[in-house]
């Protein structure tokens, strides 16, 4: 078991690792890793590691100053950033400059990045058990580093959702603080549809628990007297396969 999870660390390291071309001033023969040269390089790797998410990055803190001069050859440089970091907020930065393909420096980044984009924002407070409206949220561009929990980017996502966790006015809207609303309840009485391209049969029972949009829940054909697995398509409507 250690051994498996061994790999799996090793392939995610493996996964996160960005090789640069070389940036940075000649000097002697080697090149001189700047400030600027390192700051081009992370820049980079952020841009590829975050493309086709829709984020701004900008680097608040990048943990490097000064001027290291290399030794003649040709340089790369390699970044390896924690499995888990999502490419903003703060981060510990593996920076490694090759020479001809043997490890010249290995230095640690110490690094904070802004990353703005648009997610969805209350405009009011959302009090337990409410149902999202329009009105209630807007989209605005946040710093994802600042933005605390699973936070929604997609206002379609949000509206008719029910509230199971309050939240502050102008905060970011947490999909975990949201729930689908049920359309069935345990106890209600509910139709049974079970339908082909042939026949369709309607029958009535109760449910045994609650169930929003697309759940599975236990529901008692009264007539049959039998508990039977049913999905929830409409309020007090459920469908069974057969």
């Amino acid at each position: 078991m250690k051994r498996f999870l061994l790999k799996i660390q090793l392939l995610l390291m493996i996964m996160f690792v960005g090789v640069m071309p070389a940036i940075g001033s000649q000097s002697g023969g080697g090149a001189v890793l700047t400030e600027a040269a390192v700051r081009r390089v992370v820049t980079a790797y952020l841009l590829q590691r975050t493309e086709n998410m829709g984020v701004e990055l900008r680097i608040k803190q990048l943990g490097y100053s000064g001027e290291i001069s290399l030794p003649p050859g040709r340089v790369a440089y390699e970044i390896v950033a924690p499995p888990d970091w999502e490419g903003w907020g703060r981060a510990s930065l593996a920076f490694i400059v090759r020479v001809d393909d043997r490890v010249a420096k290995n230095l640690t980044l110490n690094v904070e990045v802004e990353a703005m984009a648009g997610i969805v924002v209350a405009t009011r407070p959302l009090d337990y058990g409410m149902l999202v409206k329009s009105g209630d949220v807007v989209m605005q561009k946040r710093d994802l580093a600042q933005a605390q929990g699973k936070f929604c980017r997609d206002i379609g996502e949000v509206i008719g959702k029910r509230v199971r966790v309050g939240m502050r006015s102008n905060t970011p809207v947490r999909s975990d603080y949201l729930e689908k609303p049920p359309l069935v309840k345990s106890g209600q009485m509910v139709t049974i549809v079970a339908e082909n391209r042939a026949f369709r049969i309607t029958a009535t029972g109760r449910a045994r628990g609650n169930g929003a949009e697309g759940d599975l829940i236990m529901v008692q054909n009264l007539i049959a007297q039998k508990d039977i697995p049913a999905m929830v398509v409409g309020d007090g409507l459920v469908r069974v396969e057969f």
